[in-house]
């Protein structure tokens, strides 16, 4: 525990940009060498099935240059890989400290790399992420920075389906609102914003998400709870008898299997 505190902190120190200026902390940028590309492989290779390896090897990019556009956006989504380990609906500073690590990774990534899909797509997801441990009022306010950073992403790469799953994430927590969240909401987010938001498009960005990656369990588990609130039960049965035959691509996939027998369950029997 205390080396994986120390290893946050020092995380938290960088994202915050303690500890030197960035000047000093790019000192190798113009001329990285061949340890950026090693470290790098390093932390893709990992992914998102070994997250403290991955973020530790981005990280050490870093600590040479924090204007690592590519490593800034790649250690968010680590940090957020890391944070997602623990269960939205618990307290946990630890997860939170992560979740707010790799936002500003992620907007660090964005301010360097502007033109980068993947750079907003980090900032979408730390901001979602992070939403979804708040009170519902609460994730109202991120609401408007998690759509468009997701649509500013899809705009750079209309095939990027991570962006696609959190657009439509999005407009199911829209619509999942109670009344008095919904009266809430619409001051927040303007009769416009919120007026978007509706099933029909949280299916159809969930199912882009699916078909561009198939094999990914999460974009079918999120997009089969969708149905369930929609009320197609078949289609949702559809998506949950194909998990159990896809690879394990993620450390929270065994996690995401449980959960998506757990809706089979559920929905036994409804038509």
């Amino acid at each position: 525990m205390t080396s994986f505190l120390t290893r946050w902190c020092a995380s938290l120190m960088l994202a915050l940009g303690v500890g030197g200026s960035p000047a000093a902390a790019q000192g190798t940028a113009n001329l990285p060498g061949p340890w950026r590309a090693e470290l790098i492989a390093k932390g893709i290779a990992a992914g998102p099935l070994r997250p403290r390896e991955a973020a530790d090897a981005f990280e050490a990019v870093l600590a040479r240059d924090t204007l690592d556009a590519e490593a800034n956006w790649r250690a968010a989504i680590a940090m957020v890989d890391l944070g997602k380990r623990t269960p939205d609906d618990r307290k946990d500073p630890v997860r939170d400290s992560l979740y707010l690590v790799g936002e500003r990774y992620a907007r660090r990534a964005v301010h360097l790399a502007p033109q980068d899909a993947d750079a907003h797509f980090a900032l979408a997801n730390a901001l979602g992420k992070a939403a979804l441990t708040k009170g519902k009022k609460e994730r109202v306010r991120y609401a408007l920075d998690i759509r468009d950073a997701a649509l500013r992403s899809l705009a750079l790469d209309p095939r990027h389906d991570g962006s696609y799953h959190i657009l439509g994430r999005w407009h199911a927590e829209i619509e999942r609102l109670s009344n008095l969240e919904e009266f809430f909401a619409k001051k927040f987010l303007g009769a416009k914003a919120f007026g978007e938001a509706s099933y029909e498009e949280a299916a159809s960005n969930l199912e882009k998400a699916v078909v561009l990656r198939p094999d990914y369990i999460f974009h079918r588990l999120d997009l089969a709870e969708v149905y369930v609130d929609m009320k197609r039960y078949a289609d949702a049965r559809a998506q949950i008898d194909v998990i159990p035959t896809l690879p394990t691509l993620d450390a929270m996939d065994p996690e995401y299997r449980r959960q998506a027998e757990a809706i089979r369950t559920r929905i036994a029997g409804k038509r």
